[in-house]
């Protein structure tokens, strides 16, 4: 699996944030049994950058805590319409392409602050959320929402990142 990481934003997240990405990308590929090792981009960056790309991607002219770009169109769980798109790969690795991962560290703080947890589990739970996305998932009508809440905390135990031992496994300062 490559997934690789720019850290774009002046302010800095004092996490092991490489560690973080990559256990929870790896764990959402393994609990959504997907057959391929995977290409991963993954971009962390500050409020007004994330705002124009929002503007220009979504029309919606406001920093969001996390963006996501898909690069195949998938049904979740099925990845039976990859494998004859020579274009779903990366040529050099055979990797599947999955997508962009766009994180706002303004947010990390911001939400992290609001609802009582770790910078840790911030970033955990967003590059979760934004993995189903790449994996096909969405949130339009309230099943969707709920199916996806399920796995994005599936995810987050696999990894440790649960809400009952978020200090103790993060080391994060509160």
């Amino acid at each position: 699996m490559t997934i690789d990481i720019e850290y774009e934003a002046e302010k800095k997240l004092d996490i092991d944030y490489e560690t973080v990405i990559n256990r929870v990308c790896e764990a959402a590929l393994e609990y959504e049994d997907c057959p391929y090792d995977a290409c991963i981009n993954v971009v962390i960056t500050d409020a007004q950058s994330i705002q124009e790309v929002n503007r220009e991607t979504r029309g919606i002219d406001a920093p969001t805590d996390v963006l996501s770009f898909p690069m195949n169109e998938m049904t979740p769980g099925d990845y039976s319409n990859l494998e004859d798109d020579p274009d779903a790969f990366e040529p050099d690795t055979g990797e599947l392409l999955l997508g962009d991962i766009m994180l706002c560290v303004d947010k990390i703080f911001e939400q992290a602050a609001a609802y009582g947890h770790s910078l840790t589990r911030e970033l955990a739970f967003l590059t979760a959320h934004s993995m189903l996305h790449l994996l096909g998932y969405d949130h339009v009508d309230e099943k969707e929402r709920k199916q996806m809440e399920e796995r994005q905390e599936e995810i987050l135990k696999l990894c440790g990142f649960t809400r009952d031992n978020d200090r103790e496994l993060t080391g994060d300062k509160a």
